[in-house]
C-alpha cells in the first residue's frame, strides 16, 4: 500500500497547524505589559501587544478555518479511494498557500490584496 501524497500534505499541514502557535506565544512573553492583570487569570488584550503578536494570532486561526475542512474532505476522499491528478495539485497548491498566507501574515508583508488572495486561493483549493 502506498501512501498519497495528499495524506502526506495533509501530515505537514497539521505540523504546521500544532506549530503556528509558537510565534504568538514568543511575542506574548517577549512583551511584558505594564500593569497588566495576571495573564493566567485573564489573558493581556491583543492590542497591548506589537502588530505582529496579534498577525500570530490571526494567522494562527486563519489556518484553522481552512486545515479543518481541507483535512475532512482529504479523510472522506481517502475513504472513497477519490484521489486524482486535481487532488494531488489542489493539495500541494493549498499547503504552499497557507505557509505563504502565515508567513507573510506574520511579517507584514502580505498586505492588500495580497493576504485576501491567497487566503481565497486556499478555499478554491478547499
Amino acid at each position: 500500500m502506498t501512501f498519497p501524497t495528499e495524506l502526506g500534505i495533509l501530515t505537514c499541514l497539521m505540523i504546521l497547524a500544532a506549530s503556528l502557535w509558537i510565534p504568538y506565544i514568543v511575542g506574548v512573553n517577549r512583551y511584558e505589559v505594564a500593569g497588566a492583570e495576571d495573564p493566567f487569570v485573564r489573558p493581556t488584550a491583543l492590542d497591548q501587544f506589537p502588530a505582529w503578536v496579534h498577525r500570530a494570532h490571526r494567522a494562527h486561526l486563519n489556518l484553522l478555518e481552512q486545515a479543518l475542512p481541507f483535512s475532512v474532505l482529504v479523510l472522506i476522499l481517502q475513504s472513497l479511494d477519490g484521489f486524482t491528478a486535481l487532488t494531488y495539485w489542489t493539495a500541494i497548491a493549498f499547503f504552499w498557500v497557507r505557509v505563504l498566507h502565515a508567513a507573510g501574515m506574520i511579517s507584514g508583508i502580505a498586505r492588500m490584496p495580497i493576504r485576501p488572495v491567497l487566503f481565497m486561493t486556499g478555499w478554491v483549493c478547499v
